[in-house]
């Protein structure tokens, strides 16, 4: 394409590297922050109160002559501080400290997710590409057989009816490679936008650089998905909360104790005394309420929690196995293309093309020879795709490390 920039080779290893820290797992990170921020929030005592006052001041006889100091006003300044009794203090920090592993288990699961989704654009752009130089040779041969149809045709060789059958199908061709083109365009535009970070262009011009890889083999159908479920980080963060849940409810259970509030001050009163000090100590009382409401809630929300604990526990393991299954599945179905089904269809174009160039067949049995491998060409590449993202969205969710390293 003429004026065009030139393509930006990338590897499926730096694609992985970039999704892992791109825009949705730094807004994920953003919700962490917060969460880490609400656990300074929780973990400190209820902060002292100052006051002061000035009374019995005496609009009738006045205050008196002289200072502030030494005027007839009874004036007060003391300090209050509320005890926190029930452990509330541990028990609030204890629920924020636990929504924050949610959050940080949050994280893990955004950028799993974004791996997978990097992963599988990469091999929709690898799959394009090798879409795009197969119809593109399946053009030029088409254009060959147009060539010499309409040479046959000058020659009184082959009627014009056929000449214009090839040309239909030279038509078709350059029609799927247009076609092509535009797949592959779409293909590294959403791959850019996968793998895109914070004040980053997005990059339309990318190329899948790595051949069709050899991936870790798929683990037996035995797999424990239950157990490779714990592991999986939607379901620690479902646990944390499940955590967090109960802190809350020992929190609205310790509302039941009441806490207690005492405070000294000093009072200066000329004429009286000036020097006067005032111990007190407060409670306030549960009568007619006992935080029925309050407890009410953390209960619902544990429970709540402890449900969508056990939903995410059942997915992820069905999850697993249905993604383990479906990568098998494309395993044998990939391995068959290559195997036979492709090596089958290539063999008989080939026969198709010699004996049509004998007059053996008719230039109908040729063109659906060339069809059929057009077709089979492209399900062969369906296939590999479908096993390369299968095995690697497998792989990613139980041994990252193998793709992605410890980073």
């Amino acid at each position: 394409m003429p004026g065009a920039s030139p393509a930006t080779r990338l590897s499926l290893a730096q694609a992985l590297v970039a999704a892992r820290e791109n825009l949705d797992v730094a807004i994920a990170r953003g919700g962490l922050a917060a969460a880490r921020a609400d656990i300074l929030a929780a973990d400190h005592a209820p902060l002292p109160v100052l006051s002061t006052s000035a009374e019995n001041v005496d609009l009738k006889n006045g205050i008196g002559a002289g200072n502030l100091v030494r005027k007839r006003i009874d004036k007060k300044i003391g300090l209050d501080w509320t005890i926190e009794r029930g452990n509330k203090r541990e028990l609030r920090t204890a629920a924020a400290t636990r929504a924050a592993d949610a959050a940080a288990a949050d994280v893990e699961d955004v950028r799993v997710q974004q791996l997978i989704e990097a992963l599988s654009a990469y091999y929709d752009l690898l799959a394009a590409q090798e879409r795009q130089v197969q119809v593109e040779e399946i053009e030029r041969g088409a254009t060959q057989l147009s060539n010499g149809a309409n040479r046959r045709v000058q020659a009184g060789d082959l009627p014009a009816q056929d000449a214009l059958r090839v040309e239909i199908e030279t038509q078709r061709a350059r029609a799927d490679v247009q076609q092509a083109l535009l797949d592959r365009q779409r293909a590294a535009i959403a791959l850019a936008q996968s793998i895109g970070a914070r004040g980053a262009a997005v990059e339309p011009n990318l190329q899948a650089e790595d051949a069709w890889p050899v991936l870790p083999s798929v683990d037996t159908p035995t797999a424990d998905y239950a157990s490779l479920a714990e592991n999986r980080p939607d379901v620690r963060a479902a646990l944390a909360r499940v955590q967090s849940a109960q802190a809350s409810l020992d929190g609205a259970l310790a509302l039941k104790k009441s806490d207690v509030t005492i405070g000294a001050g000093f009072e200066h009163y000329p004429g009286v005394s000036t020097r006067l000090l005032e111990v007190r100590a407060s409670i306030p009382l549960q009568w007619g309420y006992g935080f029925d409401g309050e407890i009410g809630r953390a209960q619902a929300s544990y429970y709540q929690a402890q449900d969508a604990l056990d939903k995410i526990r059942r997915d992820g393991a069905l999850e697993l196995q249905g993604l383990q299954q479906a990568a098998l599945t494309a395993e044998r179905r990939a391995r068959s293309y290559e195997t036979e089904i492709l090596p089958r269809a290539r063999r008989v174009a080939e026969n198709a093309e010699l004996a049509f160039r004998r007059g053996a067949i008719p230039l109908f049995d040729l063109l659906d020879a060339r069809r059929v491998l057009r077709a089979t060409l492209l399900e062969a590449v369906a296939a590999r795709t479908d096993y390369s993202k299968t095995s690697g969205a497998w792989t990613l969710q139980t041994r990252p490390d193998l793709l992605v390293g410890n980073r």
